[in-house]
């Protein structure tokens, strides 16, 4: 059986937020309101937008068992986006 968290990991983290509000059965409101942000935040985090403060999205995050880290990149996909 896989590991659920490695399954999360391959998430971006917009999909991951959405998938694990909606497992919670919350609503955007209800999630902002848990993780003190704004509705506008979740929202903007939920659709990818470039900017997020990290902070904010660390808020979030916490409600899940999650927080925001460095994660390695894998090279070799690196090497051939540059080609």
């Amino acid at each position: 059986m896989k590991n659920r968290n490695n399954t999360y990991s391959l998430l971006p983290l917009s999909e991951f937020v959405k998938t694990k509000r909606k497992e919670l059965g919350l609503t955007q409101k209800e999630l902002a309101d848990k993780a003190g942000v704004g509705l506008r935040f979740i929202r903007e985090l939920e659709k990818a937008k470039p900017s997020l403060q990290l902070n904010k999205v660390n808020q979030v995050l916490m409600l899940f068992g999650f927080e925001v880290g460095p994660v390695p990149l894998n090279r070799k996909k690196l090497i051939n986006e540059e080609s």
